[in-house]
């Protein structure tokens, strides 16, 4: 197993080198593709041992081999953070697997592991990109989204043998039930127990919503467009309740990072700070240990 989480570890490393160069060629307006790699300073066309991730940065110094100005620590740290969760995310969907035989459920089960991988590289790029610019490219965001509902409906699909629970209440809830003799109440909280579609769905307009009434009620003051989209995202990823624990971390996270630098005195009460970092932090906290924190609450509870 550490050969095969090697393997998965220098893929996440290629896969954030790559992320670096989408990154800073939206920046630049740049095209992502079709184009050589070269040094932001003097143009210089880099070498293919110049790009190797996180070695090159190392025996270079941190700096350019033509021009010797400075190379941004981001690169390493994408790098990194990159192949650390492709790592994180893998080994999470095999003990899945064991444990609920996911296998068995999913013929092609990784396809799963592909889609998360898929959703993290686009949630880093977001991060970074939010952190320097305060935005949330739609580039990014939009098809991520589409990735997620076809997935979710794929999901859906393979789970209930090609019928949506919606239109299959009466013969699983029992032989009683049927549209007339359940409340709306009743059918919602059947299908965000049996749904996979619907739970995930129910999720994102919830998340999206309750962000949406954020930045109308502050006219675009407290929250951004773009945070609309990305808790519509953690939604569809996450699914419900596990969102309600993403979404309270991140405001939680949030306003303690914003308190310590107001009172470091890097920032002011009106001072923005972007917020998309946080709740793509709170995401990666609710996919990995989301369902742990939900049943240890309602262990409370009881």
């Amino acid at each position: 197993m550490f050969l095969f989480y090697s393997i998965i570890f220098l893929l996440g490393l290629a896969v954030g080198s790559f992320l670096n160069v989408v990154i800073f060629r939206m920046e630049s307006g740049d095209k992502i593709i079709n184009d050589r790699s070269k040094c932001l300073k003097c143009k210089h066309i880099l070498a293919w041992y110049d790009l190797l991730p996180v070695l090159s940065f190392i025996f270079l110094r941190g700096r350019c081999r033509y021009c010797g100005e400075s190379i941004s620590i981001q690169y390493p740290l994408i790098e990194l953070a990159t192949g650390a969760l492709f790592v994180l995310i893998t080994n999470y969907e095999l003990q899945i697997a064991d444990y609920e035989h996911l296998i068995s459920q999913f013929p092609d089960a990784p396809i799963s592991i592909s889609y998360l991988l898929f959703i993290a590289s686009s949630l880093i790029v977001m991060f970074v990109y939010d952190l320097r610019h305060y935005i949330i490219p739609d580039k990014v965001i939009y098809p991520a989204i589409i990735v997620a509902l076809g997935y979710n409906l794929y999901s859906e699909i393979i789970i209930n043998n090609f019928q949506f629970s919606i239109f299959n209440f009466s013969a699983q809830g029992g032989p009683a039930l049927g549209w007339q003799s359940i409340s709306n109440f009743q059918f919602l909280i059947y299908n965000l127990r049996n749904s996979f579609f619907i739970n995930h769905l129910f999720a994102a307009f919830l998340a999206g919503g309750f962000f949406f009434s954020i930045v109308w009620l502050t006219k675009g003051k407290g929250m951004g467009g773009g945070d609309v989209k990305l808790a519509f995202l953690m939604g569809l990823v996450l699914g419900w309740p596990v969102i309600i624990v993403s979404v309270f971390l991140s405001f939680i996270i949030g306003s303690i990072f914003g308190i310590s630098l107001i009172i470091a005195g890097k920032k002011k009460m009106k001072s923005m700070i972007p917020f998309g970092p946080f709740l793509i932090f709170g995401t990666f906290v609710g996919l990995f240990w989301g369902e742990k924190i939900v049943k240890w609450y309602f262990g409370l509870m009881d």
